[in-house]
């Protein structure tokens, strides 16, 4: 697969500041994209889309501002590039926390309450229904997942839980799950994201100053 315009594979960055990075990475090499680990401004220069993976919300918070990432990852989105979030990144992508405390990437019309399925030992699978992927159901894993305690107008509901509750939710080019599609074989949310490039603008040349940082 390659990226309309470019002439090489889609570069797909993933936020490696904590969390299932690793994960992640197979999962984009296993759908035909490169995976960039992104620990500091300048490794935007280098992708197409960005993922937010899994990890402790609050500790990624504080790496986010001590790496100087937060101003550069909102100007990155707010220049068309799909983002995709899962478990703690869908809380770092929430533009309201029930719990309360400012959002960090303020992207999607939804609030999230942080652990609201339980603590680790109150871990779980289940066969999710996701209609935008097809009729096969997608395995999800919940570690530790927040719940989407209220959805705004703006953001569209993909999947529920069994009790009703959303779990996939998707705004333009932001995608964001409760849930952590890397921990299966079933890469057809990594596909999604891929697919969500051809809405998105061609790639840009890095600015100078985004190479110097």
């Amino acid at each position: 697969m390659e990226r309309r315009g470019s002439g090489r594979p889609p570069r797909i960055g993933i936020l490696a500041v904590q969390g299932a990075v690793r994960e992640h990475a197979e999962a984009i090499r296993a759908v035909g994209a490169e995976p960039v680990e992104v620990r500091l401004p300048r490794d935007l220069a280098e992708v197409d889309a960005l993922i937010l993976p899994g990890g402790e919300s609050t500790t990624m918070r504080k790496m986010i501002d001590e790496y100087g990432l937060r101003e550069p990852i909102r100007a990155f989105a707010a220049g068309g590039a799909p983002m995709f979030g899962t478990c703690a990144g869908m809380i770092l992508l929430a533009d309201r926390l029930a719990d309360g405390g400012d959002p960090v990437f303020p992207l999607l019309d939804i609030e999230v309450r942080r652990n609201a399925y339980g603590r680790q030992l109150d871990s779980f699978e289940a066969d999710l229904q996701i209609p935008v992927l097809g009729e096969a159901p997608l395995h999800g894993v919940f570690i530790r997942a927040p719940v989407v305690s209220e959805v705004g107008p703006a953001a569209e509901v993909l999947a529920v839980d069994p009790d009703g509750r959303p779990i996939a939710v998707r705004q333009g080019r932001v995608l964001a799950t409760a849930f952590h599609p890397e921990l299966t074989p079933d890469r057809r949310l990594h596909e999604l994201l891929l697919r969500m490039l051809d809405d998105a603008p061609p790639p840009r040349e890095p600015t100078e100053a985004a190479a110097e940082s």
